[in-house]
């Protein structure tokens, strides 16, 4: 009789799936990465905000100036020339470039965390049209990785990996339910024992401590709109209008997508990280003074000014406010600025969706916001799950979920085709990287 478990007929044997124990004693390390990630995130974005309130509050009032006007391509120059000066010259040099990598991408050594803090942190400050998406994922899988590596020497780097990665989504949008969608695909691909809650089960102890840890210390989206919740009866038709809007959406993010390699090779023809930087901040600025301080920063708060009061805003105003934010976010991409991409795509698909409902007015708001938001992060992220709960959460109605759920079907023939918003690169891994523990 052959054992239960073993190959026959060249079949590998199937280990078994995790017990019961063994889930809850790798929970502890789960459930420190959450927090710790969660206080990284909130700490990071702290520190930006003392240093943006005084670039663009306290600076301006006590030299009476106007911080609309110049003081925007200024400030933006300066910070490009700073943040171009820490990529060249300081230990680490500001990290991997954003636009060259993933979401989740392999962990740097702690040596290069001190340099990507700070010229994160001036991006944010600075008004930079990037979110702290991928920056914040990077520098918490690092603490991960080297705290797990000598308390915990027993899990795995990969799941460390996936545990930061996991925590810090959760920590970004204030639920576990973001980090649950990204990564259920991740792990029901990963050849693993047990059952697919049975592989989710750390990343959402991961997730949800760094969720409730955020929602403790006031973060998350936290966007308040005055939108009225959905209450149609012409469901049909608000479908089909929603899939026009939501293709639309895709097709503009897809311009940013397009131009996104021919504006990064010609930054990096500049040769040298303080030029190129220095030459995008200029870029950014002046792209500022014309689309208004609205259009600068990662999006969310400027999303929710937006949605705060809708009809104070014209179609030529939303107009002008995603293009320059679709130049922006490309520039800001390809100019060696560290950054998320996903934030300012939000803001984009706000601006979007009430332009479309200016235009027709027959659409519900919400819905055309939620669909705009759906269309340009599916275009930007490429990812239907994030795509779908953001529409969702940005206009803070669940009512829109099952048409949403329709919708996002046409959108994603649109952009299934289409180029990622990345550079694919054939430089060797740089010396800052942990290199990968051999399988």
């Amino acid at each position: 009789m052959t054992d239960s478990h073993a190959g026959t007929s060249g079949i590998p044997a199937i280990p078994p799936p995790p017990r019961t124990r063994q889930l809850l004693l790798m929970a502890i390390p789960a459930l420190l990465i959450g927090i710790l990630s969660a206080l990284t995130l909130w700490g990071l974005e702290q520190v930006a905000s003392v240093l943006e309130t005084a670039i663009w509050t306290t600076l301006p009032t006590v030299l009476h100036v106007d911080p609309a006007g110049w003081w925007i391509v200024l400030i933006l120059t300066a910070t490009g020339a700073a943040v171009g000066l820490v990529v060249w010259l300081v230990p680490g040099h500001g990290g991997v470039d954003s636009a060259t990598t993933e979401l989740i991408s392999p962990p740097l050594r702690l040596m290069a965390l001190p340099s990507l803090i700070i010229v994160v942190v001036l991006a944010l400050a600075g008004g930079v049209s990037l979110g702290p998406e991928n920056p914040i994922i990077a520098i918490n899988t690092a603490l991960a990785v080297a705290i797990v590596s000598r308390f915990f020497r027993a899990v795995p780097q990969q799941i460390v990996l996936l545990l930061a990665a996991s925590a810090t989504i959760g920590a970004l949008f204030g639920t576990p339910v973001a980090a649950a969608l990204v990564f259920t695909g991740v792990v029901a691909a990963a050849k693993a024992p047990g059952s697919l809650w049975d592989r989710l089960f750390l990343p959402l102890v991961a997730a949800g401590a760094g969720g409730i840890v955020t929602n403790m210390l006031g973060g998350g989206l936290g966007v308040v709109t005055g939108i009225e919740p959905y209450a149609s009866t012409s469901i049909p038709l608000d479908a089909l209008w929603g899939a026009c809007v939501a293709c639309a959406a895709v097709l503009a993010g897809l311009i940013g997508v397009f131009v996104f390699p021919y504006l990064w090779r010609a930054f990096r023809a500049l040769k040298y990280p303080i030029v190129y930087t220095t030459v995008g901040g200029l870029i950014l600025g002046v792209l500022g003074v014309i689309g208004g301080p609205i259009t600068l920063f990662k999006g969310l708060d400027q999303s929710a000014e937006l949605l705060s009061d809708p009809s104070a805003y014209s179609g030529g105003q939303l107009a002008l406010f995603t293009g320059i934010k679709i130049i922006a976010l490309a520039v800001a991409a390809a100019a060696g600025f560290r950054g998320g991409r996903v934030f300012p795509a939000v803001f984009i698909g706000v601006s979007f969706g009430m332009l479309a409902h200016a235009l027709v007015p027959s659409i519900p708001l919400g819905l055309a916001v939620a669909c705009g938001v759906l269309g340009l992060t599916l275009a930007i992220a490429r990812d239907g799950w994030i795509a779908l709960f953001i529409a969702v959460a940005i206009v803070g109605d669940i009512t829109l979920l099952p048409v949403l759920c329709v919708i996002i079907l046409p959108a994603w023939l649109v952009v299934r085709s289409a180029p990622e918003m990345l550079i694919h690169t054939t430089a060797t891994d740089p010396d800052y990287l942990v290199p990968a523990k051999p399988a």
